[in-house]
């Protein structure tokens, strides 16, 4: 049975690199080291992604975290800036999703988010309705690699694992699909990628990336 939908992890898959003078920005507004910064982002994103909080209170604890005093408008400013830093685009990779759409193949996105970063995306890119499944973390309270939101993305999208391909950066998001059957990919430049669907034969069925 061959492939019916090819789906995409947003973050450095569907996104360029994250934007680094946001990033910069955030960290000059707290006043923390860079590592500081980066144990306290990172240490409660899931919550985040999984809709526990909203983009607005993720920030009011990383500064009740830090121990550090900012008003309420430096807190909007970091979450603005928050989302901003994963505004960004891989215009190779959009490329590509437009050939699968051409060749009928269905094609989705499926990642770990949070409400604010969303609505940036939908607020700068007008591309996101081209897709035909989009499955954001925070809307249904799960996270990758879950295998029910895995299960969600497959009913959505009406197709069977083996007709689905999945193409994420993380390792533990592609082994939680495979174990479900799915085919994944593991995602870190467009030229691996390439060789990777080479190798496994699969440019015998879906036109290469480029």
């Amino acid at each position: 049975m061959g492939l019916r939908a090819v789906v995409f992890d947003f973050g450095m898959v569907l996104s360029g690199q994250p934007n680094m003078r946001a990033h910069e920005a955030m960290v000059r507004i707290t006043g923390l080291p860079v590592e500081r910064f980066e144990t306290l982002y990172w240490s409660d994103r899931l919550a985040y992604d999984q809709g526990k909080v909203s983009g607005l209170q993720f920030w009011r604890n990383f500064v009740r975290d830090a121990g550090i005093h900012l008003d309420g408008s430096s807190v909007e400013e970091l979450n603005l800036l928050d989302a901003l830093h994963w505004t960004t685009q891989n215009p190779a990779m959009l490329a590509w999703q437009l050939e699968l759409k051409k060749r009928g193949l269905l094609t989705g996105i499926l990642s770990n988010m949070g409400d604010s970063v969303l609505a940036s995306l939908e607020k700068h890119f007008d591309w996101l309705p081209r897709f035909d499944v989009l499955v954001w973390s925070f809307q249904l309270g799960l996270v990758k690699p879950d295998p029910a939101i895995y299960r969600h993305l497959l009913s959505k999208l009406g197709t069977r694992p083996e007709e689905t391909l999945f193409i994420d950066d993380r390792h533990a998001n592609v082994e939680a699909a495979r174990a479900l059957g799915i085919r994944a990919m593991e995602f870190t430049t467009l030229e691996k990628l390439r060789d990777d669907m080479i190798a496994s034969g699969l440019d015998r069925e879906l036109p290469l990336p480029c």
